[in-house]
């Protein structure tokens, strides 16, 4: 298990440590679109880290449905002012890629993202999302590996397709076709709970012989 204690300068002067502070920072694939905040994977997230490791993380939601890599890059250092965040999982730019702005665009916001979430002192994790096939291979494919692409360059741990065994589960998503409902939510979870569990030594134990 986890252990959220530093120990004193003095013998036997045992301190809580403070709470890790995680931020998501995201558009409506984190916000809980059209669904109860607690029905998110975000409020999951948060759920399973207290049974988990009690009192060892914070997880603050900064997500805002209809978010664009623009509209984070003018809202991030507000946002950003108000914890000293240790993590951010960054899940933004499916906006644009629907609204087919130029990826290259898309990719510098990204990178700008990263870059300033960095000199706050916080580490990265990219959650990455994958646009419908009807915008066609030539923007669809650069589009998905721009995360993994993004990811090398910064040398960040990423989630390809956030919507990993969703998107394709029509009893998983919502009748538009872009958002999770509740019980697509869950299987979000788990993809995110891969990535993040590892990096925060949050594996399961492995059963002893």
């Amino acid at each position: 298990m986890l252990l959220c204690f530093w120990f004193g300068a003095s013998i036997g002067d045992d301190t809580p440590a403070a709470p890790t502070q995680v931020l998501v920072f995201g558009d409506s694939l984190a916000a809980a679109y059209q669904l109860p905040t607690e029905a998110g994977w975000v409020a999951g997230l948060r759920e399973r880290l207290a049974d988990r490791a009690p009192n060892c993380f914070e997880v603050t939601n900064a997500s805002v449905s209809g978010e664009t890599t623009s509209g984070g890059l003018s809202r991030l250092p507000e946002v950003l002012e108000t914890g000293e965040y240790d993590w951010v999982l960054l899940e933004l730019g499916a906006n644009d890629g629907l609204r087919g702005l130029p990826l290259t665009r898309i990719e510098a916001n990204l990178q700008s993202l990263i870059d300033r979430i960095e000199e706050h002192g916080a580490q990265v994790v990219l959650l990455g999302i994958m646009l419908p096939t009807n915008y066609g291979p030539a923007y669809t494919e650069p589009f998905a590996g721009m995360y993994e692409r993004l990811a090398e360059t910064n040398d960040l741990s990423v989630l390809p397709f956030l919507l990993d065994g969703v998107a394709s589960e029509g009893e998983l998503m919502m009748d538009d076709g872009i958002h999770p409902n509740a019980d697509g939510q869950d299987r979000v979870l788990e993809n995110v709970w891969e990535v993040v569990a590892p990096l925060w030594e949050l594996d399961e134990p492995s059963e002893q012989p």
